[in-house]
């Protein structure tokens, strides 16, 4: 009998499994997420250092450092107003559960001015993430869950930063902003004798013929 009940329990797993073409579960996933920075085009930034709280309490420091992602459309029309994308590669944030907030210093590289914010990651957030890396998509079921959870910060001149993650569908939903503090210290924390990261001669060019569009973000 408990042979029977075994095999029963078994063969209704498998069913629910076989009726949830959209269940990713046991799809191959990584066991960390991702920590993501982008920024309006042409916007030059520069991430000097991040860290992470996650949902236990631990802190995590020197998550991720360096560029932004960007683009070079041309300067046809004012592509800086906005958000035109998110993506761009990032950081592994290894050994950190779901993240609680998020510590973030940089250079805002077109004013130039240097900026440091904690930001609280919202519970919609981390539901979100888990989502997309243990359900498939409606719209391609035949494609695994994504593989990786990621969190996008957008770092924008005057301090603003705003936070994407993305979905199953691995689209882009918008989950928190906040509004920096400017570092006393100035970039490096005052070791480079003010001196920022350079500024590209697009960015440059691009400055030079629409300005900044603050207020935008």
């Amino acid at each position: 009998m408990r042979v029977f009940i075994a095999l029963l329990g078994a063969l209704l797993l498998t069913g629910c499994q076989a009726s949830d073409p959209l269940s990713g579960k046991n799809d191959p996933k990584a066991p960390w997420w991702e920590l993501s920075f982008t920024q309006p085009y042409y916007m030059k930034v520069w991430v000097e250092d991040t860290a992470v709280e996650d949902i236990n309490g631990q802190l995590f420091k020197h998550t991720g450092r360096g560029s932004a992602a960007d683009g070079d459309p041309g300067l046809k029309k004012e592509w800086a107003r906005g958000w035109s994308g998110v993506g761009g590669g990032g950081w592994s944030v290894v050994g950190a559960d779901l993240p609680k907030r998020i510590y973030v210093r940089w250079q805002s590289v077109v004013e130039p001015q240097t900026y440091r914010a904690w930001v609280d990651i919202p519970e919609e957030a981390r539901k979100i993430m888990t989502t997309s890396t243990n359900r498939r998509c409606p719209e391609t079921p035949h494609q695994t869950a994504r593989y990786m959870a990621s969190v996008y910060l957008g770092l924008a001149p005057s301090g603003i930063v705003q936070v994407w993650v993305r979905d199953e569908c691995r689209h882009p939903v918008k989950v928190a902003r906040a509004q920096a503090e400017i570092e006393p210290l100035g970039p490096h924390l005052g070791k480079s004798n003010g001196h920022y990261y350079p500024l590209s001669e697009n960015s440059k060019r691009y400055i030079e013929k629409y300005g900044i569009p603050y207020g935008s973000w």
